[in-house]
């Protein structure tokens, strides 16, 4: 019997996932079905890439959108919450977790350093949430423009010969 007790390991998972009901991209964490399903499966390298795009995303979105977020009183006040981040989680990573926070309890506003009032956490929380959805389901649609494309070439190279 072993005694190795392992930490689970950091996940994106937002815990409502819509990939059960046949979406193509989860709209809780916005990773492609795929990577939902065999997450447990993928190295800690292709772990990194996934959280890298969906980092990327949340910076592109989030960091326009909370311009007057202060990033160390927000570390701090998701710190405060018990929030696990990765080393490397982006500054929109850290504003996506304060953000939840809040949109959860918006009393949570003034204190999470995001440079919101209470009365703004569900109109920004909205609005983010569509903007990511939209931006995660044309990454979705991209990559697999990408890889049809790819696919046709090889049928053709193999025509060839």
């Amino acid at each position: 019997m072993s005694n190795d007790r392992r930490i689970a390991s950091l996940t994106p998972c937002a815990g409502r996932c819509s990939t059960v009901f046949g979406d193509s991209v989860c709209r809780g964490c916005r990773r492609f079905n795929h990577e939902v399903i065999r997450w447990n499966t993928f190295t800690p390298e292709q772990q990194t890439t996934i959280w890298k795009r969906l980092d990327a995303q949340l910076d592109q979105i989030l960091v326009p959108m909370l311009p007057f977020a202060d990033l160390k009183h927000v570390e701090g006040f998701v710190l405060s919450k018990r929030v696990r981040l990765r080393d490397d989680a982006s500054r929109g990573r850290k504003l996506y977790q304060a953000l939840k926070i809040c949109e959860k309890n918006k009393n949570f506003a003034n204190e999470s350093g995001l440079g919101i009032q209470s009365q703004q956490v569900k109109p920004i929380w909205q609005e983010f949430e569509r903007r990511v959805l939209a931006l995660a389901i044309a990454s979705y649609d991209l990559a697999f423009l990408r890889a049809d494309s790819i696919s046709e070439r090889l049928i053709h190279l193999a025509e060839e010969e």
